[in-house]
């Protein structure tokens, strides 16, 4: 039997219907509009080659680890795809676990003007909320 035939026969044969998994970080509309807004600026800078915002975790902070976002050209072999509303953003592979079911918004006060992690997975914050235990 040729692979073209062992392909078709896999998808009719009958069980479970494929379902698209759901992405590991969603991100807020007003995310997406800063995202896009810095991915121009960075694109008018750096035309060569298209920039991708890498979030990741370092170690860091009273309670152990801290997001950390960073401009990459390429994505590594193990990183995450988020594609939303137009917007890629990577996930870092040793973040993934950390970072899994999160969402991303962007807050704009008086005072700042920074993305927020509302991550499920967090067990414990020190209190100035820069960083996290999951």
């Amino acid at each position: 039997m040729s692979f073209a035939a062992t392909v078709r026969k896999a998808a009719t044969r009958p069980g479970a219907p494929f379902r698209p998994r759901k992405a590991a970080l969603a991100l807020t509309p007003a995310a997406v509009q800063r995202i896009k807004a810095m991915q121009m600026q960075t694109s008018a800078v750096a035309a060569e080659e298209p920039q991708f915002l890498k979030i990741g975790v370092k170690t860091k902070g009273c309670s152990g680890l801290s997001y950390s976002l960073d401009y990459t050209s390429k994505k590594e072999r193990f990183d995450e795809l988020v594609a939303q509303d137009g917007v890629n953003v990577l996930i870092d592979s040793k973040a993934l676990l950390s970072i899994i079911g999160s969402e991303m918004d962007y807050v704009e006060d008086k005072l700042s003007s920074q993305f927020v992690f509302n991550n499920p997975n967090v067990k414990e914050a020190c209190g100035c909320g820069q960083s996290f235990m999951v």
